[in-house]
């Protein structure tokens, strides 16, 4: 299939890259140039614009920072929208469900297909081939793509026709925000207390708390190794978007607030590109360790 992957960040390129694996016809854009240079060096073709995808792709993808971001790739000057051309538009970013919604109208307006697919997992997760994708929209373009989907993870999910994807992705990542902060204060406890971090994450993968996210976190918790795989700052800026749906719905979610509000600590202490398990530095910090 030909398809154009625009936002070559570390999500995107791990994109582009199984896709390529999967042998599709792929065409690349990226803000910034020095991304697109590994792709134009294995003989992928550079696209100026966002909008010059529908010259060399039937199916356009966008992984992209923020709601911000993608409403610029798709509705401003030399945009997805602003350009001649009808295809499919997949975007992978995790937004607002509101910025989601006028990339829908527009898409509508334009007779371009718009699937919501954010993703559950990071760059290493998209390497291994174990990416979990939520998809919303159109049901028989979702029917259509399922396969080329799963060249890129093999987990598809679809929840609906307009932005329940949206949803559905900002639940899981204040859960993942609110385990993050309970592991910290549960490995706080046990350090005050003279059990080693290591001893204490042993028995919570072996408990009924035990998760595949404490044994994935596990060895990176022991060692303080807090390079980033998914940014505190990202995890604030997804936890704003869950308070904003929550909000539009007019329902209140204290834990998530209280969460963000953490999060917003570490930006300000200078975690913020840290790994959002910086919330256990900073809890250590906080508690004389």
């Amino acid at each position: 299939m030909r398809i154009a992957v625009l936002g070559l960040g570390r999500m995107g390129a791990a994109i582009a890259e199984r896709l390529e694996q999967a042998g599709h016809e792929l065409s690349v854009w990226n803000r910034s140039a020095g991304a697109v240079e590994p792709f134009k060096e294995r003989g992928i073709r550079s696209l100026d614009h966002p909008g010059d995808a529908w010259r060399h792709a039937d199916c356009a993808i966008t992984m992209l920072a923020d709601s911000e971001a993608v409403g610029a790739v798709a509705l401003g000057e030399h945009g997805l929208l602003e350009s001649d051309g009808h295809g499919v538009l997949i975007d992978m970013s995790t937004i607002s469900a509101t910025a989601s919604a006028t990339v829908a109208g527009e898409c509508e307006r334009r007779g371009v297909a718009f699937l919501r697919a954010p993703v559950t997992g990071n760059p290493s997760v998209v390497r291994a081939g174990n990416l979990g994708i939520i998809v919303s929209g159109p049901r028989d373009e979702f029917d259509r793509l399922v396969e080329t989907l799963r060249d890129i993870g093999p987990t598809v999910f679809y929840v609906g026709s307009h932005e329940e994807a949206r949803i559905v992705k900002l639940a899981l990542n204040l859960m993942i925000g609110g385990t993050v902060e309970l592991i910290a204060e549960a490995l706080v406890l046990g350090q005050k207390h003279g059990i080693e971090s290591a001893q204490m994450l042993e028995v919570m993968g072996a408990s009924a708390v035990g998760s595949p996210f404490v044994k994935y976190k596990t060895d990176a918790l022991v060692a303080e190794d807090y390079t980033s795989t998914f940014s505190s700052r990202l995890m604030h800026k997804d936890l704003a978007l869950a308070l904003e749906a929550a909000s539009d719905a007019e329902l209140p979610l204290p834990a998530t607030a209280l969460t963000q509000q953490l999060f917003q600590g570490c930006i300000a202490t200078g975690m913020g590109d840290w790994d959002l398990t910086a919330l256990l530095p900073r809890l250590r910090r906080e508690a004389g360790l």
